[in-house]
């Protein structure tokens, strides 16, 4: 009797399992289709479509489907339901720095630097290396004229990228800036040998006697 129970007990685990199973096989081809779908429309600039789509099969708790909306939404010019979603994809996912980059480009959108500066200060405390971030944290301070700010992110990817045409440009610009002329002129030379005759960098490395 215990055998046939047990034996019972086995078999409706394993339908359990297998149904279980299934769904999910079900689930991940729906959803690979509505993906499918919204890039089609991405693909064509019908982004309202892209977004229609995806909200038929929102999901709360799904990170891929919030960080999708919050980037078609952005797309579409709909700067406060991009903030939004990226918020939820950010709460479902704390360490995720792509959905803080992708937070950014509405944030900085509707001019909130503040907000913007906030999540570049948390993905630096995630990776302190980041070069897209570290590169524009420079560039707002560069362009704040606060050059001390500026000198410490164009060092860091200076240092870590030493042939970067970007980094050793504003590097070279922040270091003129500063009265820093030697090591500006050496920098400007570097830039100019990535990128022979650049007029940025030229003008730079000529303004130094």
């Amino acid at each position: 009797m215990e055998s046939s129970i047990r034996n019972f007990v086995i078999i409706v685990v394993c339908l359990i399992t297998v149904s279980a199973t299934d769904l999910f096989a079900q689930e991940k081809g729906s959803l690979e289709e509505v993906f499918k779908n919204s890039y089609t429309f991405e693909n064509t600039a019908e982004y309202s479509k892209a977004i229609e789509v995806l909200k038929k099969v929102y999901d709360e708790s799904s990170y891929e489907i919030n960080l999708r909306l919050g980037w078609l939404s952005y797309q579409s010019g709909l700067f406060t339901d991009a903030i939004a979603f990226y918020n939820k994809s950010i709460l479902l996912m704390p360490l995720s720095v792509e959905a803080r980059l992708g937070f950014v480009l509405p944030a900085a959108a509707v001019g909130n630097w503040n907000q913007v500066i906030t999540r570049y200060n948390e993905i630096l405390k995630i990776d302190p290396s980041n070069y897209t971030v570290n590169y524009r944290m420079g560039m707002i301070y560069y362009g704040k004229q606060d050059y001390q700010a500026a000198y410490k992110y164009f060092e860091k990817i200076a240092n870590l990228y030493p042939f970067d045409y970007d980094a050793l440009l504003m590097f070279g610009w922040t270091n003129y800036r500063l009265g820093k002329l030697r090591e500006a002129k050496v920098l400007f030379g570097k830039a100019l040998m990535n990128k022979p005759g650049d007029s940025s960098a030229k003008e730079g490395y000529d303004l130094i006697k």
